[in-house]
C-alpha cells in the first residue's frame, strides 16, 4: 500500500531588503535641514525659473502626477489600499488612548495600520506648528526677480492677502511625502527606493509649481522623517509577510 502523500508547501519568497533603521531617518533628517539652509542661496534663482514657466511640460506633468503621493486625499486612498490589499494590516480602534498610542493598539496587525498612519500625520503636524510660527510668500504670490535675497520673502505679505500664500515655510506636501515614504517602506522595504522616488518627485512639484521654494522642501522632508522616525521607531513593519488575497 502506498502512503499517500502530500504536496510539499512553497518556501517563502526570500526577503528583499530591511526597513531603513531610526538612526538612518534621523541622519537624514538633520541632512536634509543642512541642506535646507544651503538651499536659502538657490531659492531665488530656482524660483525664478520655475516662475517663468521654464520646467518642461512632460517632466511636469509627470511631477504633477506624482503629487498623489503628499496630498492629503491621495495619501489616504493609498493607505486604504494598503490595508486592503494586505492581510497583515487591520484599522486600529479609535478608543483612547491606543488612538494616540500605536503600541496600544490590539494586535499587531491594528499596531503596524496605527504606526503607518502615525507616521504620515507625524510630519505634517510638525509644518502645520511652525506655519503658525513663521510666515513666508509663497514665489507663485510675488514678483520673485524684485525681492533682495531669500531673507527677505520671511515676513513679507503677498499682494493677494492669502493666509495660504504666507505659509510657503516649510513645505506640508514634502513632510506628508517623506512621511508616506517611511512608513511604506517600513511595511514593505523591498520598495524602498521607489517610494524614495515618488517622495522626492513629490517635493520637486511644489517648486516646480512655484508653491515653494528649494530650502521649504528640504526642511519639510526633514521634519516628516523625524516625525516618522519617532514614531516607527526601531520596530519591525515586516514581521508578517505582506500578501495579496487570491482571486
Amino acid at each position: 500500500m502506498i502512503a499517500p502523500t502530500h504536496p510539499r508547501a512553497d518556501p517563502p519568497p526570500p526577503a528583499r531588503g530591511a526597513p531603513w533603521p531610526r538612526r538612518a531617518l534621523l541622519a537624514a533628517a538633520g541632512l536634509l535641514a543642512l541642506v535646507g539652509v544651503a538651499a536659502l542661496a538657490i531659492d531665488m534663482p530656482v524660483a525664478a525659473f520655475c516662475q517663468a514657466g521654464r520646467v518642461p511640460k512632460e517632466l511636469l506633468r509627470f511631477l504633477n502626477f506624482s503629487e498623489v503621493c503628499a496630498h492629503s486625499l491621495g495619501v489616504a486612498t493609498l493607505l486604504v489600499t494598503a490595508l486592503v490589499l494586505d492581510r497583515g494590516l487591520a484599522f486600529p480602534v479609535l478608543s483612547w488612548p491606543a488612538v494616540v498610542r500605536p503600541s496600544l493598539q490590539p494586535g499587531a496587525a491594528r499596531q503596524r495600520m496605527a504606526r503607518m498612519i502615525a507616521a504620515v500625520a507625524c510630519g505634517g503636524l510638525a509644518v502645520d506648528v511652525v506655519k503658525l510660527c513663521v510666515s513666508r510668500a509663497r514665489p507663485r504670490a510675488i514678483d520673485v526677480a524684485s525681492q533682495a535675497s531669500a531673507l527677505a520673502t520671511f515676513g513679507l505679505i503677498p499682494a493677494s492677502g492669502s493666509r495660504s500664500d504666507s505659509h510657503s515655510f516649510p513645505s506640508g506636501h514634502a513632510a506628508v511625502a517623506c512621511g508616506l515614504m517611511a512608513a511604506l517602506a517600513w511595511r514593505y522595504p523591498h520598495g524602498r527606493w521607489l517610494f524614495a522616488l515618488l517622495a522626492a518627485s513629490a517635493a520637486a512639484q511644489r517648486v516646480a509649481t512655484s508653491a515653494h521654494y528649494p530650502s521649504d522642501v528640504c526642511f519639510g522632508a526633514a521634519l516628516g522623517l523625524a516625525g516618522a522616525a519617532l514614531v516607527l521607531g526601531d520596530t519591525s513593519g515586516t514581521s508578517q509577510a505582506a500578501t495579496v488575497p487570491e482571486p
